[in-house]
């Protein structure tokens, strides 16, 4: 299965996913992030827009490739994979 990590900013909104080992299926990215969304929900509301797409802010990449298809969310997460969720933080 592959193993899902994410920066601390968003464990925050999410608390009960820290400290545990977070893991989907393989499949598309789209798959992963809604496998996501079963264990947190709302998930996928914060980090996708209102197309589906991944918003401005936020990147994902599975081991050390970032994804090319952040509309459709088309890459492919393969067992053993790990997908790394960054949102970049901003203010003044």
């Amino acid at each position: 299965m592959p193993t899902i990590k994410m920066t601390s900013h968003l464990y925050r909104f999410f608390p009960h996913l820290k400290n545990r080992t977070l893991s989907t299926p393989p499949g598309s990215v789209a798959e992963v992030l809604s496998a996501i969304n079963d264990q947190a929900p709302g998930f996928t509301d914060y980090i996708l827009d209102e197309q589906g797409a991944l918003r401005r802010h936020v990147k994902v990449c599975i081991n050390d490739t970032i994804v090319i298809d952040r509309k459709g969310l088309s890459d492919l997460v393969q067992d053993g994979d790990t997908v790394f969720i960054f949102q970049a933080l901003s203010g003044g």
